[in-house]
């Protein structure tokens, strides 16, 4: 009971000033008669006074809250507050000049929380969704020790290279993607619609076929005849794996371990999953937090559940007292390089440091691996496309090259 008599509401009011004035503004309070109360006290004859409706995120004509809008947002508050702009007042600006409707009235949501004597931490952790424990954790660690601005940009940092990292990531295997989807695109549209007209032309010549242009022919008529089946049952398939990838732990582990078999494509995912292991830890361990409670965040933060696995094994054999690099080298999964530096950096009492010094290395490793398969896939994708519609065109013209030749 005491805790819901606590529980703050934002009301809208409209009133008279000392002078007469219509005036009007908003005030969080626990009932519309206290927050009367507080108008007359300020001056304030209160004409209206009504609960705000509170709004709901996900909707209101806003678009989705991505990381990107949450990352700015750290960013934006960090540098408020460096400024020396109060808290509270921090929230108000940021808040109010956001373009993202749905990302605005979160905002304002957690500045009323705050502005009734909440902690920043308790408001964020009311949106789970958007920010996970590791920022809560940070935030409610540099409330208690009363570096919230120190803390906050390293925040800001930690969200813009993780950022940076998805990016270059996303665009790494987007190359792979797009070269499948738009060959099997300009196949489709090539043996359902093009195809035919050749066949048609080829009905009248009265002789045999060239044994290329009889399957490229087969082929199409299976697309004519099953289209509808075809690209079903590839749509069927790409969700049945997204799927049973979110369901299921097994199916999970088997996909991100043949990730990361993957020529290329395997490696820089290795290196991302190293890198935002060593950000995350990095971050956690220079805000003060304990290595064995940090090390679940930094599972969560890898990306990949081998690497998840991995980690939470790490963090239970630190919690018997095993050095940090020792349950590194155990998992096999960590370069002699990495296990290095993070020796010296126990040894040293830098570990946070080394750590950042190893997210920086392989982040570039990351960025310069994306570039080269980046320079090696434009001139495949030419190559793939050249050589498959080459090969539709010399098969429907070799009958009547063949045809040429007999004349």
């Amino acid at each position: 009971m005491a805790e819901h008599a606590l529980k703050q509401d934002m009301f809208v009011w409209e009133g008279l000033d000392k002078n007469g004035k219509r005036c009007k503004g908003e005030m969080s309070g626990t009932s519309d008669a206290l927050v009367k109360a507080q108008l007359r006290r300020q001056g304030v004859n209160p004409l209206k006074v009504r609960k705000k409706a509170k709004p709901l995120l996900g909707g209101g004509g806003g678009r989705k809250i991505t990381s990107k809008d949450i990352t700015v947002f750290s960013r934006q508050l960090a540098t408020m507050m460096s400024a020396g702009v109060p808290l509270v007042q921090s929230f108000e600006i940021v808040g109010r000049g956001h373009e993202n409707r749905n990302m605005q009235n979160l905002i304002l949501d957690v500045k009323a929380h705050v502005e009734a004597g909440g902690n920043l931490a308790e408001g964020l952790r009311k949106y789970p969704q958007h920010f996970d424990e590791l920022y809560c954790n940070l935030v409610a660690a540099g409330e208690a020790a009363g570096i919230l601005e120190a803390l906050l940009h390293k925040l800001a940092t930690y969200k813009e290279k993780t950022e940076a990292l998805k990016s270059k990531i996303k665009g790494a295997l987007f190359y792979p993607v797009a070269v499948i989807v738009v060959a099997f695109v300009i196949t489709a549209i090539l043996m359902i619609f093009v195809i035919p007209q050749f066949q048609d032309l080829f009905a009248g010549f009265g002789a045999d076929l060239p044994a290329l242009t009889v399957l490229v022919i087969n082929i199409s008529q299976i697309f004519q005849d099953w289209w509808w089946a075809i690209f079903g049952g590839i749509a069927l398939v790409i969700a049945g794996i997204w799927q049973a990838k979110k369901r299921s732990v097994a199916v999970a582990h088997f996909f991100d371990r043949l990730m990361l078999k993957l020529p290329v494509i395997g490696a820089i995912l290795e290196k991302s999953a190293i890198a935002r292991f060593a950000r995350t830890l990095a971050t956690m361990f220079s805000a003060g937090t304990p290595l064995v409670e940090a090390m679940e965040s930094v599972a969560g933060a890898c990306g990949n559940i081998v690497y998840y696995d991995a980690t939470l094994r790490m963090r239970d054999e630190i919690a018997t007292g095993t050095q940090l690099q020792v349950a590194m080298r155990e998992t096999n999964l960590f370069p002699n390089m990495v296990i290095q530096m993070v020796a010296i950096g126990e040894e040293s009492g830098a570990l946070d440091d080394m750590l950042s010094k190893v997210a920086d290395w392989f982040e570039q490793e990351v960025d310069d691996a994306v570039d080269a398969l980046t320079s090696l896939l434009e001139p495949l994708i030419m190559a793939v496309l050249g050589v498959l519609i080459g090969g539709l065109v010399i098969a429907m013209y070799l009958p009547i090259f063949k045809m040429g030749q007999v004349v």
